[in-house]
């Protein structure tokens, strides 16, 4: 996919932010999730959570994915 941008916005971006905004972006509209996110930003999954407390962006972390992770733990249902 080739994306076109305004030339005076092309000049202002580097590759990095516009990959890093564009994954912020997908990850709060829900259409990425965590992990997805980090892989096109490039970052490691903890740092990609730290830019997104930096810009007040919540995690999706409800009781389903508390669940899974309890599961994965090996421990009770939190229900």
């Amino acid at each position: 996919m080739t994306i076109t941008l305004p030339a005076n916005l092309e000049r202002s971006l580097t590759e990095k932010s516009a990959r890093l905004n564009l994954a912020v972006g997908l990850f709060s509209s829900e259409e990425l999730t965590l992990g997805q996110a980090a892989e096109l930003t490039g970052l490691p999954q903890g740092e990609f959570m730290e830019e997104l407390a930096r810009r007040k962006i919540p995690l999706h972390y409800g009781l389903e994915e508390l669940e899974d992770d309890l599961k994965t733990l090996g421990l009770p249902k939190a229900r």
